[in-house]
């Protein structure tokens, strides 16, 4: 394909970090072909916005956006993939400013529809930009995802310190509340044999540390006939990396043999997201989830048994944990059976989300949809024991001396870094410690 006179392209990534490392993937076919990436706040010839759905929030701000860059480049290309465009092509195509959408399906076909399309535009000086936007039809590249059993295989790059590798892709759950089967279709996943050799390639430009991401990471192998435990033993091998984190994985794929060859002297760390969506098994039930309270509380006190010491006890392993705030029939007493839970078991972290009626979903057609000042109330509840929590547990590692990977962002003239346990350092800026780690004392 001829390469780009001069092209610039910008990326707009929402949502998962799933979407991060395809919107990457995506972006180095750009780079190949001679565009020069710039900001999403800068004008360019072609922006592309990989979409989320997961909520009705996570829609408008996909329009808002969108709507900002045609205003910023009235003239340019918008390609729009993800989520969102695949649940509701029609809506998408209908924003101003729009050129192509992509579903889930079509994400490999991004880069060429684009450069195509922009390179048999006639430009006319004397057109005004958004008469030129006449010169070319909208297009809609969608297929239906029932069925899909191709898969896009992504890494992010550009990152001086961490690579998210996509490792898995749909779900086979089809939880009561959820629009992700939907839109990403079933349960698949790449080779454990390309996943090692993206891993080295990562590994061969400077970076140290890998997040696996999926959509239902645990669920590894279901294409493949592989394990999940087979692909972080061969991941582990690969040299060069120094430290992995598991983006996301099911309470009930979270083995004991999982966990005790990570306790093993592995280099994954003590890092768990993990979704527990409710601390109330009537609706956990209702949301179809696949575990119990019991089962939840028995994987995180397995965990800590067998990575943290009697005196590392709630402070070595750092649990981030997915609530959801307000699900259809949630009454108070349900409510506080989830606070008092998430007190009891201590989490570093929550990720709290207000649930959001999705079109397509069981839930959306429950009785006793719950008020959204109710749902404000309760998820500001859990907010102040997310801060308290993670206060505690940070207050716990004071002191000890734990390896810290810092990142290349300055602001205010500081520089950020992680530690192991995921706990936040700050220090002054030094561009000699970007994607080294060092020994910090906390």
């Amino acid at each position: 394909m001829e390469s780009s006179p001069g092209y610039t392209v910008a990326f707009a990534t929402l949502g998962c970090k799933l979407n991060f490392a395809e919107s990457s993937a995506i972006a180095s076919s750009f780079k190949e072909a001679g565009y020069r990436q710039v900001s999403a706040n800068s004008p360019a010839d072609i922006y592309v916005v990989n979409t989320c759905s997961v909520t009705e929030h996570s829609d408008k701000k996909c329009r808002n956006l969108i709507r900002k860059l045609h205003k910023l480049s009235p003239a340019a290309l918008i390609g729009v993939t993800g989520c969102y465009a695949q649940l509701k092509p029609k809506e998408v195509l209908q924003i101003e400013g729009v050129a192509v959408i992509f579903g889930n399906a079509h994400k490999e076909e991004v880069f060429e529809t684009l450069h195509r399309m922009l390179q048999e535009r006639k430009p006319d000086r004397d057109r005004k930009p958004e008469e030129e936007r006449e010169n070319y039809k909208k297009l809609s590249l969608i297929s239906p995802i029932e069925g899909i059993k191709s898969i896009f295989p992504a890494y992010s790059s550009g990152e001086r310190t961490r690579s998210f590798l996509k490792v898995q892709d749909g779900c086979d759950y089809h939880c009561s509340y959820c629009t992700v089967p939907l839109a990403r279709g079933g349960s698949r996943n790449i080779p454990i044999s390309t996943l090692v050799s993206q891993a080295e390639s990562i590994a061969s430009s400077g970076i140290v540390e890998i997040v696996l991401t999926g959509v239902n990471t645990g669920d590894f192998g279901k294409s493949t006939g592989e394990s999940f435990l087979e692909l972080l033993k061969q991941l582990n091998r690969v040299g060069g990396i120094t430290r992995y984190r598991i983006s996301s994985i099911e309470p009930n794929l979270l083995t004991e043999e999982i966990v005790e060859w990570i306790a093993s002297g592995t280099k994954f760390l003590p890092h768990f997201h993990i979704p527990i969506q409710s601390g109330c098994d009537a609706v956990l039930k209702r949301m179809r989830r696949r575990y119990t309270t019991d089962l939840f509380a028995s994987r995180i006190e397995m965990i800590r048994d067998k990575m943290e010491s009697p005196e590392q006890r709630f402070s070595r392993v750092f649990f981030g944990i997915d609530v959801i705030v307000g699900f259809p029939g949630e009454s108070d007493e349900e409510f506080d059976q989830t606070y008092r839970f998430l007190e009891k078991i201590r989490p570093a972290f929550l990720h709290i989300f207000p649930y959001s009626r999705r079109a397509g979903t069981p839930a959306a057609a429950m009785p006793d949809q719950v008020p959204e000042n109710v749902k404000r109330v309760r998820v500001a509840r859990l907010k102040e024991l997310s801060d308290r929590l993670n206060e505690e547990f940070c207050a716990a590692n004071k002191g000890r001396t734990l390896p810290v990977l810092f990142e290349s962002t300055r602001k205010g003239g500081m520089m950020l870094g992680y530690t192991d346990n995921y706990i936040k350092v700050e220090r002054p800026y030094d561009p000699a410690l970007i994607g080294r780690i060092s020994q910090v004392t906390l």
